[in-house]
């Protein structure tokens, strides 16, 4: 089943992913500076946004995939093979 989060990722533009992508980081870097200095109130949201920016990643990635034409997929799959 598909999570909310998957949902509105699948309806938002390439743009609006791309700045949320750099909002995540830019808020996972604060996180980590303020855990080592004073602590966090709740170290889980270190997890919770590392997990936002994965599957921000992975959707941004999968469009490229899909935007990709026959030739390229056929040369992806070129390159799967020889990491075996």
């Amino acid at each position: 089943m598909a999570t909310k989060k998957f949902i509105e990722l699948q309806s938002m533009s390439a743009e609006a992913i791309h700045e949320e992508l750099k909002q995540a980081q830019t808020d996972l870097n604060r996180m980590k500076f303020d855990h080592g200095s004073k602590g966090l109130q709740n170290p889980l949201e270190l997890k919770e946004t590392k997990k936002d920016i994965a599957r921000l990643q992975t959707e941004l990635r999968a469009r490229e995939v899909k935007a990709m034409s026959p030739a390229e997929l056929a040369g992806r799959s070129k390159m799967r093979l020889r990491r075996k």
